[in-house]
């Protein structure tokens, strides 16, 4: 994501979020209220639907996602509302396809309260895809794997063919399994995990034996 975010208040005119847009090269900004918190998007598309809605000649439509166009002179009347919004720990695939189903090309990353911390791309999110099998294989084997599962890469193969990670091997602990699974596929880049692990202990009896990973 890019961490510079660019932001306007909902009584901005509409000439102070153009000059916004065309001064900082972007197609829309978060829109935040007195404590900083997103409370709805204005991009390009909002702007032209109420420059679509100024007078015409005959009937028309009303755009279906601009309050009272016709009268919007300010962010809050023209923004986009609730904002759509993602985590920073949100997983790029759930990302992608948010950005997909709403038709944005940018969603804003927010904190726990709401906050804005960064904006994420179609783009930023496509230049996760482009990195290498071996990027991939590297990262999982050495962050997941050795850093926060402990375990000897000897006993866990990596394969990563066109993103879809396999992992194959031993590990001591069932419930090390899941967990492999799950870190392999929040690594960036991994499309899909192919789970061929196997197991030493059934330790599901005692919980108080499961190790999540390394301790520091």
């Amino acid at each position: 994501m890019t961490s510079d975010v660019v932001t306007v208040p909902p009584d901005a005119s509409l000439k102070d979020v153009i000059d916004t847009l065309a001064d900082h090269e972007v197609s829309g900004v978060p829109v935040v209220d007195g404590e900083g918190r997103v409370i709805g998007v204005v991009t390009e598309a909002d702007l032209l639907r109420k420059a679509a809605a100024g007078p015409r000649d005959g009937p028309r439509r009303k755009p279906r996602l601009v309050r009272e166009p016709s009268k919007a002179t300010t962010a809050r009347e023209a923004m986009s509302s609730p904002a759509v919004t993602t985590t920073a720990g949100t997983a790029v695939a759930e990302a992608a396809r948010s950005l997909c189903h709403h038709g944005f090309k940018r969603l804003p990353v927010v904190d726990l309260d709401g906050r804005p911390v960064g904006i994420v791309s179609r783009a930023d999110l496509l230049r996760v895809f482009l990195k290498t099998d071996a990027q991939i294989h590297d990262e999982v084997t050495h962050e997941i794997v050795i850093q926060s599962l402990w375990l000897d890469p000897a006993e866990v193969e990596v394969d990563v063919r066109a993103g879809v990670v396999t992992l194959r091997g031993r590990v001591p602990l069932a419930s090390l399994v899941p967990i492999a699974e799950s870190l392999t596929a929040s690594v960036d880049g991994v499309i899909q995990v192919i789970n061929k692990l196997h197991y030493d202990e059934d330790d599901s009896a005692h919980p108080h034996r499961r190790r999540a990973g390394r301790r520091h």
